[in-house]
């Protein structure tokens, strides 16, 4: 299993079956062979990453499962792939979510089924090849990729403002591009590599690194996003299907915090130092200012996408810190984030695809017709507030123990967008949940399926895992986030 080419694979197996499923001709009777394609696929895939994180190996800080070949002759450029304790579950998480996607939209999406599930395909692809990018031109090319699978998702299987929100979203992330662009040309002129790992230990000149840092800031803010960049999120959201939002909250957004960690902090280390204060003056802003923008919203769907950029905010929060405890927690802050986020917007599908709408009004008294999801809704709202027990806690208590070392200042503004998190997700479960039924259609529902159970199962499974077992993720990662703090610290010494 070693000597194969498996993380090749795993990149590419999803992009192999969605060429296969570009030659079935869809009609009626084969639409279920394409969804059962997509969902192999899918799910061969997940046990590919599954052997990566079973053959990793914790005491190993460098990348892991290094496959190396010329790309371009007359140019210093590789397809240079491999996997270390950060990218390892990031990974896992795309691939981990990605059946889930396909399952939740296996009755919910009613026409141009192939190329929903081709776009699905082709974008796992491009996530697992940004995640396992060694070289900063391959990187670029898988992260922006992306944009063109999301893009499609959004403006064709969205809502009725789907096109809006589609053209937001890609406007939004092309202005970023550019400039990511540029630097990146720009540090193969002055470098003559794209290596990642020789990058990290090329000396760049002060100034050159605030510029660098600030182009590579220009697309990460507005991946993760953070604020004032943040205001495509919330219509994507909502426009988005089901499964959209689900791998935009569990994955798209984790790929600007990775850009963090992978760039900012290893390569530009004296930059990011500098710009740290500005980061914090942003992230408490995100988490005060969305979390009461949350507390307002009656689209349940917009609530959750404005509460995804408070938890970005307390990521970004940890990430800059540069402790270990701090980046430990905002790694798993995001692993936790893209868990529980997904597992809310896969709440809210649930019973939008039997009522139609999504405004909170138009709910109350579901426990009176669908108990069972009552019940999974409530602990994933426990996760995401932090309860002790859940995945949820140990990534926020992470980071506020790293800022507590740093400044009690700013551990007092984290602290408090959490306590808002509990006040506006508490809220929401009380007025969908609790109450008497006031809406006559809420009488005709049903509880979850056996297709819903499965998919709520195993996401609380994760979620306490986490919780409950958080080494078995935090032990992968802990040797590469050491050598990381170790670099940047020395860098800002000098």
């Amino acid at each position: 299993m070693l000597n194969l080419p498996i993380l090749s694979l795993t990149i590419f197996l999803p992009i192999i079956s969605a060429i296969l499923i570009l030659f079935i001709k869809e009609n009626q009777d084969s639409v279920n062979n394409i969804k059962l394609t997509a969902l192999c696929s899918s799910i061969g895939t997940f046990i590919l990453s599954f052997f990566l994180w079973l053959f990793y190996k914790n005491s190993f800080p460098n990348y892991q499962f290094v496959e190396k070949y010329k790309w371009f002759q007359d140019f210093n450029f590789y397809y240079h792939i491999g996997i270390d304790g950060i990218s390892l579950y990031f990974v896992l998480l795309t691939t981990f979510l990605t059946p889930l996607c396909i399952l939740i939209s296996w009755d919910s999406i009613k026409f141009r089924v192939k190329e929903y599930m081709i776009a699905f395909l082709f974008l796992e692809t491009l996530l697992i090849g940004m995640f396992s990018s060694i070289d900063t031109l391959l990187f670029y090319i898988f992260f922006e990729g992306v944009l063109i699978p999301m893009f499609l998702i959004i403006g064709i299987w969205g809502g009725k403002n789907r096109i809006y929100a589609a053209f937001k979203f890609f406007l939004y992330t092309l202005l970023g591009s550019v400039l990511l662009l540029v630097a990146v040309i720009y540090i193969y002129l002055k470098t003559n590599t794209m290596n990642i790992q020789e990058l990290q230990n090329y000396d760049f000149n002060f100034y050159i690194q605030i510029w660098l840092w600030l182009a590579f800031f220009a697309s990460f803010a507005i991946k993760i996003p953070m604020w004032p960049f943040h205001t495509w999120l919330p219509d994507a959201h909502v426009e988005a299907p089901t499964a959209g939002s689900v791998i935009l909250a569990g994955v798209l957004l984790k790929m600007g915090g990775y850009g963090f960690i992978r760039f900012s902090l290893s390569i530009f280390p004296e930059a990011s130092h500098f710009f740290s204060p500005l980061i914090f003056a942003l992230s408490v802003i995100a988490i005060i200012y969305t979390s009461f923008v949350a507390l307002a919203q009656t689209d349940w769907k917009k609530l959750i996408a404005y509460s995804s950029v408070a938890h970005m905010g307390i990521v970004t929060v940890g990430i800059f810190i540069a402790n270990q405890n701090s980046i430990e927690g905002a790694m798993i802050q995001m692993l936790s984030h893209g868990i529980v986020s997904a597992a809310l917007f896969i709440c809210i599908g649930v019973v939008y695809d039997r009522t139609k709408t999504r405004e909170i009004h138009s709910y109350g008294g579901l426990v009176n017709r669908m108990p069972l999801y009552s019940s999974f809704f409530m602990i994933f709202t426990l996760a995401s507030v932090g309860l002790p027990g859940t995945s949820g806690f140990v990534g926020e208590f992470l980071v506020i123990l790293g800022t507590f070392k740093y400044n009690i200042t700013l551990t007092f503004f984290v602290a408090t967008g959490i306590i808002l998190s509990v006040i506006y997700m508490l809220y929401l479960y009380k007025r969908i949940i609790f109450g008497e039924i006031t809406n006559d259609k809420l009488n005709e529902l049903t509880d979850l399926n056996l297709r819903e159970k499965i998919i709520m199962i195993l996401l609380i499974l994760l979620i306490l895992i986490m919780g409950i077992y958080p080494n078995l993720f935090l032990d992968p990662m802990r040797q590469p986030i050491e050598q990381i703090i170790s670099n940047y610290n020395i860098a800002n010494a000098n």
